[in-house]
């Protein structure tokens, strides 16, 4: 017979476990726990189901969000594209149900289990996005081989114009220099600075941070993560004005290489939404759609957390991108931690 509960045990626990689950990902460690609570404040009743014995078979790393803009969301895991339960079919189905029960007696707006694979629960589930992957085969020079000749210019291009590649820890601070000024032009709130900060200390070297230099500015970047195989990058930016020098090209690459050469075998490109153009941007690349599985409960359900792209949103957007950078930077994190 399985119980679930909230864990208590020591993070080593966690981890030991989940890595040798089908499903896990960089997403569902345990340092986001005391990363998000940290940073954001928000409570994270992360799960477990035990054995009669008491030994670990299912976990379900959870986020509560409650805002008075946005209102009061559960997901696994918010800001990123995965989570989900994880373990034997029955522990998955038993975390599934306890988080649909917790979320409909607390009254949440929308309990979201973001998965990367097909779960067997019983809830409704949603695809309204999907993510991009770029198997990597061969290694960096095949992969190359494999690109088209006008996509192989665009990368070797940033050199030419004396666009400078670096990466590791030392980038973050430039790294969110170039992304927040990039979502403010989008028109949507930028995650902190001091969040990008904690999950180079929480993770170390499987969270990956990049930047393209022309001088002494950045003028691109990209950051994700790498686990069981694959790397993800989870965000990346560039600086509309320097678009000629192709250095979101150069970066990307740079990226693929870096995850060729640590014998990775698939490259993630993120999420996106299927037919827009940063879709067309990942598939030029010889990448292949893969569905997302965010399973969604609760009888409130209102179909999709928060999305400030979507026209509910389309005044703020136009407001937002005439904000200077600085006040945008600045007033972005009190209302991006309520949208997961």
């Amino acid at each position: 017979m399985l119980r679930v509960e909230s864990f208590t045990g020591a993070d080593a626990e966690w981890d030991e476990f989940g890595r040798t689950q089908a499903g896990w990902t960089a997403f569902h460690r345990s340092g986001w726990r005391r990363l998000i609570t940290a940073e954001f404040g928000h409570a994270c009743p992360f799960l477990c189901a035990r054995d009669a014995d008491g030994r670990l078979v299912g976990l379900l790393p959870l986020v509560r969000l409650r805002t008075a803009l946005f209102g009061h969301y559960l997901v696994s895991m918010p800001f990123v594209s995965y989570g989900g339960p994880i373990g034997s079919v029955a522990a998955i189905r038993a975390l599934a149900a306890h988080a649909d029960a917790m979320a409909s007696a607390d009254g949440v707006k929308l309990l979201e289990l973001r998965s990367p694979r097909e779960l067997p629960v019983d809830l409704p589930v949603s695809h309204r996005k999907l993510t991009v992957v770029l198997p990597l085969e061969g290694g960096a020079e095949a992969v190359f081989g494999r690109l088209r000749s006008k996509l192989r210019s665009q990368i070797r291009r940033p050199q030419k114009e004396g666009v400078e590649l670096r990466f590791g820890p030392d980038c973050v601070d430039d790294f969110h220099a170039v992304f927040a000024r990039h979502m403010r032009d989008l028109g949507t709130p930028a995650l902190p600075r001091s969040f990008f900060r904690r999950i180079s200390e929480v993770f170390g070297d499987d969270a990956w941070f990049g930047c393209a230099y022309l001088g002494d500015r950045p003028i691109a970047c990209g950051a994700g993560f790498r686990w069981d195989g694959e790397f993800e990058i989870t965000w990346a930016s560039a600086l509309r004005e320097f678009s000629r020098t192709s250095a979101n090209m150069g970066l990307y690459w740079a990226f693929i290489e870096h995850a060729a050469k640590a014998g990775l075998g698939r490259f993630n490109f993120g999420r996106c939404t299927a037919g827009s153009a940063t879709h067309a941007f990942k598939l030029q690349w010889g990448a292949l759609d893969e569905p997302l599985w965010w399973y969604q409960g609760t009888a409130r359900a209102e179909g999709a957390t928060p999305n400030p792209d979507t026209p509910a949103y389309a005044l703020a957007t136009r407001l937002w991108r005439r904000l200077p950078v600085p006040v945008a930077t600045a007033l972005g994190p009190r209302i991006v931690r309520g949208i997961p």
